[in-house]
């Protein structure tokens, strides 16, 4: 008789790092699998307009008290923070160079989408795993009815095109409350506040970045989202294991690619 394999033995200690490796690249190739028939699809999800039209209004419009409100107690933070720094130095009318410039090259677009991801993400998730639980996906496969087509590529368009949007609107207001604070309630000259910001603020370099960031962040949130839903367990524990997965890939993703951009559009400048 064979001798049992000892638990730290070289094939066992192999196995055990091989199986999750395995497992992980075999996720992965379903995942690109997934993307590939998803851009293949999109042309079919476009010419029924309305679906993404009501998917940008459920990811985007719906998201913008959260949006607003962040953005604006954000800004008021940094207004306040900021003049407290900058007084030191005699630099206080540089307020609108510091809140415009946090606001549109890092914090607009990183902080809409983990909120993005948090309310419109982990929504998308839950509605197309509990579609795949209840055999509606399955149902709309047997009728010649494209799934992918008719439920998935909707919602990764309207939460693609939607964060770009939820950006900018989360940046201008969080602007406004950096001029509440310093400007209104400190007494920062307002003319001051305005033209440096405008001087100092670049399309190019600052704007665009912002808007580029945005993109990405919301191509990467609505993929995972909308991966994460169609490749549920299809119970209860595993939908909610999908909501969960996706909140937590979709911070780590924003954050290692506002990394990624941030260095290359550094170094471009």
């Amino acid at each position: 008789m064979s001798q049992p394999r000892q638990p730290w033995s070289l094939p066992a200690i192999v196995g055990s790092i091989g199986r999750p490796v395995n497992n992980a690249l075999q996720r992965l190739g379903f995942a690109s699998r997934f993307f590939v028939m998803l851009l293949f699809c999109s042309g079919q999800s476009f010419r029924r307009l309305h679906l993404t039209l009501r998917e940008i209004y459920f990811s985007g419009f719906q998201s913008l008290l959260i949006i607003m409100v962040s953005g604006l107690f954000i800004g008021m933070v940094l207004g306040m923070q900021g003049y407290e720094t900058l007084q030191r130095y005699g630099s206080a009318e540089a307020l609108g160079v510091l809140v415009a410039l946090s606001l549109v090259r890092e914090l607009g677009p990183v902080v809409a989408a983990l909120l993005f991801a948090s309310r419109a993400g982990s929504s998308i998730t839950a509605e197309i795993g509990l579609m795949k639980a209840t055999e509606q996906l399955t149902a709309m496969d047997m009728m010649a009815v494209n799934p992918i087509a008719r439920v998935v590529a909707p919602r990764f368009w309207g939460g693609v095109l939607s964060m770009p949007l939820l950006a900018a609107i989360f940046s201008s207001t969080g602007v406004f409350g950096g001029y509440l604070i310093g400007v209104v309630f400190i007494g920062v000259d307002e003319g001051a506040f305005w033209s440096q910001m405008q001087a100092s603020v670049d399309f190019r370099f600052d704007v665009w970045s912002g808007i580029v960031k945005s993109f990405v962040f919301g191509i990467a949130v609505s993929l995972i989202a909308v991966f994460e839903g169609y490749d549920a367990v299809p119970t209860a524990e595993g939908v909610s294991g999908s909501i969960k997965s996706t909140v937590v890939k979709s911070a780590l993703a924003i954050l290692a690619l506002d990394f990624v951009l941030t260095s290359f559009m550094f170094r471009e400048a």
